[in-house]
């Protein structure tokens, strides 16, 4: 059925962002009038929109051949890309939790403790929303287990699908499947619904009836996509165009993977998890279209991100098929190297990003934090966030801390999974030390300025380096108290979330 558009300038903004090919797939904007632009200096609208294990190279404008991101890759062109993100925990839960509340994940004892976020953690949504902002969650929240550690406990005015789940059992309506209970407010929906699409529909209807009752009143938009994290489906007609793109480049290449850090896909020529992106890219272009046609476009503030790195590596005891490739870079998911930290993120904020800017700035996602903070005007909370510091400079030109220093670390791995083994990493400047606790697996030291791809472990001619970085991460392991390095148990054994061999193994597959 063809879409009939509120009026030809919806149509149009809509086409801006996605491309002509893709204004067919959004339904009707609601029926709010347009807006004047926000005055000068009013407190800006924030947009977060969060991927699911999307890989730092999974959109046209970092390098991919085969996703097709338009309206990303536009996103990118009216803004600010951040070519050196990175994600505090190269797995889902960690990650968000030091997205909210702007700490590392090991001060929470993230993952292996007996929650992730708790109910006294003060996160970003709390702060804006004790500072006069209307919030709105949709999607995949995977954080605590009790009501007092959901978004509405949390500082969400509104949750849309947001609950403890890590995946949707499946990305069709309906979307439950056993164990996989999402959040409130997707109970109905239709036959062959689209999550993503869902999602996007809520958000639109929240911009809508908000602009129409409170237009005065700044607002929190958290999009927190359950795509493109596994189960693999995408839209039909999306995965059989994609099928028909890897047919006329050759098709699949039998030597698919990398025999490195468990087993790393060399290639990206998966058309369900192509199809996903583009659904994804949708979503973007559908939000952004709306903001344009209510007129407060130009006083939004819009983040695009992802939580990790793309899910690339697979370990010894695995077959399973992998959905994308994020080489050069090394490894993906669950790693301590850059292929499991590196993330996409893109800035627009009308006035104070330069379109078609591009920054090498180093940030870490409990950066996002102070960066909101600071964008809506509001005091700095730095013995709350700490291990946050604003990017805000960047947006003018500026540069982040250059002795900053970063901490890593994984005491919970997914051998099995992912390949990935018990470390940590503490990264200074260009300086980068990846400290193994795993036998199997040495430490190394790496200059990531010459050698941003991990390949040559200096830690044998710069030992004096080696040793200082790693003498100063077990100090600040020990100064937060983090949790013990337990390695994942042999097939048959399990480990729990203590350490302990055989108690239920700590956390499922979605985390």
């Amino acid at each position: 059925m063809r879409i009939r558009y509120a009026s030809t300038a919806a149509a149009l903004a809509l086409m801006a962002f996605t491309g002509p090919g893709h204004a067919q797939n959004a339904p009707a904007p609601a029926a709010a009038p347009p807006r004047a632009p926000a005055p000068h200096g009013a407190r800006p609208n924030i947009v977060f929109i969060l991927v699911d294990d999307m890989g730092w190279r999974d959109l046209g404008v970092t390098g991919s051949t085969f996703y097709e991101t338009p309206a990303i890759d536009a996103l990118a062109r009216d803004g600010m890309r951040f070519t050196n993100a990175h994600s505090a925990y190269p797995r889902c839960v960690p990650s968000r939790y030091a997205i909210l509340t702007g700490r590392n994940p090991a001060r929470g004892q993230v993952p292996g403790g007996p929650e992730s976020i708790k109910a006294s953690d003060y996160t970003i949504a709390e702060a804006l929303h004790d500072n006069g902002y209307a919030t709105f969650f949709a999607g995949k929240w995977h954080e605590g287990k009790t009501p007092a550690t959901q978004p509405q406990a949390q500082g969400f005015d509104i949750n849309i699908g947001g609950s403890s789940a890590g995946m949707t059992g499946t990305h069709f309506f309906p979307y439950n499947a056993g164990k996989h209970i999402l959040g409130p407010g997707l109970e109905t929906g239709k036959p062959g619904e689209y999550l993503a699409d869902r999602l996007t529909d809520e958000t639109i209807k929240f911009l809508d009836e908000h602009q129409r009752t409170k237009p005065d009143q700044p607002f929190l938009v958290y999009l927190s996509h359950y795509g493109v994290h596994t189960p693999l489906e995408g839209k039909p007609e999306l995965v059989e165009k994609f099928k028909k793109k890897l047919a006329a480049m050759g098709g699949p290449k039998p030597d698919g993977y990398l025999q490195r850090d468990g087993e790393t896909k060399k290639y990206q020529d998966d058309p369900v998890y192509a199809a996903m992106i583009a659904s994804i890219d949708e979503s973007v272009g559908r939000v952004r279209a709306e903001l344009e046609r209510l007129g407060i476009a130009d006083n939004t503030l819009i983040v695009f991100t992802s939580d990790n790195g793309g899910l690339s590596n697979r370990g010894e005891h695995t077959k399973s098929e992998r959905p994308t490739s994020n080489l050069p870079l090394r490894a993906g998911k669950g790693h301590d190297y850059e292929g499991g930290l590196a993330i996409p993120m893109i800035v627009r904020w009308p006035g104070h990003t330069k379109a078609g800017s591009v920054t090498s700035q180093f940030t870490v996602n409990s950066d996002h934090y102070p960066s909101l903070l600071a964008a809506a005007g509001l005091p700095l909370q730095p013995k709350v966030h700490v291990d946050g510091i604003s990017y805000l400079p960047v947006l003018a030109g500026g540069k982040m801390p250059a002795d900053r220093i970063i901490y890593w670390y994984s005491p919970r791995p997914r051998t099995r999974q992912t390949g990935d083994k018990v470390s940590g990493a503490i990264r200074i400047g260009d300086w980068k030390y990846y400290l193994s606790f795993d036998p199997s697996v040495p430490s190394e030291l790496f200059n990531l300025a010459t050698d941003p791809y991990e390949k040559t472990d200096l830690s044998a001619k710069q030992s004096a380096r080696a040793a200082d970085l790693k003498g100063k991460l077990t100090a600040w392991l020990a100064s937060v108290h983090a949790l013990a390095p337990v390695p994942e148990a042999a097939p048959g054994e399990k480990v729990g979330k203590k350490g302990k061999r055989g108690e239920k193994a700590g956390g499922d597959d979605d985390d």
